[in-house]
């Protein structure tokens, strides 16, 4: 699913975060499959004329192990976690406004947090971080930042079979983090509005590391 909710600029008194007056609206595609980021944008298209602010978020969060995952699993975690954003970010150039940003999505198993079990998901989010790093310098001519943003354990669906199993399992993974608790969704949602701010501008092809301490 890809959800685009922009601030359109005609509509805006200020950009990146602060008041703004602005409308939002959610628009889904399947991602994964030929054509999604065409039809992605072809369905923005009916809503605004440009955006400022893209974030590539929609991904699959896991995936089986090495003994045990087949071609089509391993071909779907990378259509949707790399191919998806390398193709939405390709064909939104035109709609994304110079002074923009681009923030994607990445994970603490893509450096050294390592759990072998997930590793095609690994694989996945270290290829998005050489995108981020290269589509830097691709795009900061326009004024445009792009950043890498890599969540720990995170509380969300992906996670909730294993973290809510049993209060051994919830405190294993609070112990990962040098705070001592699991992170939520707001957590790494600020990262990305202070990245996504005027506050983020000298920011850019950066991995920022939002596990709360989980790597140190």
């Amino acid at each position: 699913m890809g959800i685009a909710t922009p601030l359109p600029k005609k509509n805006a008194q200020k950009r990146f975060g602060r008041p703004a007056g602005g409308s939002a609206f959610a628009i889904g595609v399947e991602l994964g499959r030929p054509g999604d980021a065409e039809a992605l944008w072809e369905a923005f298209d009916r809503h605004a004329d440009g955006l400022d602010i893209l974030v590539n978020n929609a991904g699959i969060g896991t995936s089986s192990a090495l003994g045990e995952i087949d071609e089509v699993e391993y071909d779907k975690v990378f259509a949707v976690n790399v191919k998806a954003p390398h193709f939405i970010v390709k064909h939104g150039l035109g709609r994304l406004r110079d002074g923009g940003r681009v923030v994607n999505i990445s994970s603490g198993l893509a450096r050294t947090a390592a759990m072998p079990d997930k590793m095609a998901y690994a694989m996945t989010k270290g290829a998005l971080d050489v995108f981020t790093r290269d589509l830097s310098k691709v795009l900061g001519p326009r004024g445009i930042t792009v950043n890498s943003v890599a969540p720990g354990i995170i509380d969300t669906d992906v996670n909730a079979e294993f973290l809510h199993a049993s209060d051994e399992s919830w405190a294993q993974a609070a112990a990962y983090s040098a705070l001592g608790r699991v992170g939520t969704p707001a957590d790494v949602a600020d990262v990305v509005a202070f990245l996504a701010s005027d506050a983020g501008r000298w920011v850019t092809g950066s991995w920022v590391d939002a596990t709360g301490g989980s790597l140190t």
